[in-house]
C-alpha cells in the first residue's frame, strides 16, 4: 500500500475525523505539545550551554546532564506522544507540509547528534566534565544541538505558514 493511500485512510478514520473537528480536544493536545516543548526546549537550551561554556560553568556537566535529563526525556515523550495526535488528526496536510517534512528530518537529524555526543563525546566527561569552558569537540556537539532544535521550533511554526509562502 502507498504512502499517501494509508495516510488517506488513516485520515478517514472516526477518531481521527473526531480529533480533527473537535474544538477543544484538538486544542488541548495542541497545548500539551506547546507545553511540553517549552519543557524539552528549556532544559536542552540549559545542557546546550553548559556545553557550550556560556552558563553554570562552576557545575560540572555531568550534575546538570543527569539532573536535567529525566525532565528533558518526559518533556520530549510526550511532546512526541502530542505531536503524533496531531499527525493524526490531519496526515494528508502534515505530509503535504514541506514544513512538517523539514521539521521531521531536522529531529532525526538533532537526534543523530544526540546519540552521537552519549557515544563519543561524553564518554570522556571526566576529562573535561569540571572545565567552565569544554573542549573545541563538545562545544560544537551543544551548538549543533542548539542549531538543531531551534531549527525544529522555527519549522513547526513555519507549518501553518506553507500557503503564504508556497501558495
Amino acid at each position: 500500500m502507498p504512502l499517501r493511500s494509508l495516510l488517506e485512510w488513516l485520515g478517514s478514520t472516526s477518531p481521527s475525523i473526531a480529533l480533527h473537528e473537535s474544538l477543544y480536544v484538538y486544542l488541548v493536545v495542541l497545548t500539551v505539545h506547546v507545553l511540553t516543548l517549552c519543557l524539552f526546549a528549556g532544559t536542552t537550551l540549559i545542557v546546550d550551554l553548559r556545553l557550550l561554556g556560556f552558563t553554570l560553568r562552576r557545575v560540572p556537566a555531568s550534575e546538570v546532564i543527569s539532573r536535567l535529563r529525566p525532565w528533558s526525556v518526559s518533556g520530549f515523550l510526550v511532546m512526541a506522544l502530542s505531536g503524533s495526535l496531531l499527525f493524526y488528526a490531519s496526515p494528508i496536510d502534515r505530509y503535504d507540509n514541506l514544513f512538517f517534512r523539514t521539521k521531521m528530518l531536522l529531529i532525526v537529524a538533532a537526534g543523530v547528534n544526540a546519540w552521537l555526543f552519549h557515544r563519543t563525546t561524553c564518554r570522556d566527561i571526566a576529562d573535561w566534565d569540571r572545565d567552565p569552558v569544554p573542549p573545541r569537540r563538545v562545544r560544537a556537539a551543544g551548538g549543533v544541538a542548539l542549531g538543531l532544535w531551534a531549527s525544529v521550533i522555527l519549522a513547526g511554526r513555519m507549518m501553518p505558514y506553507q500557503l503564504y509562502w508556497f501558495g
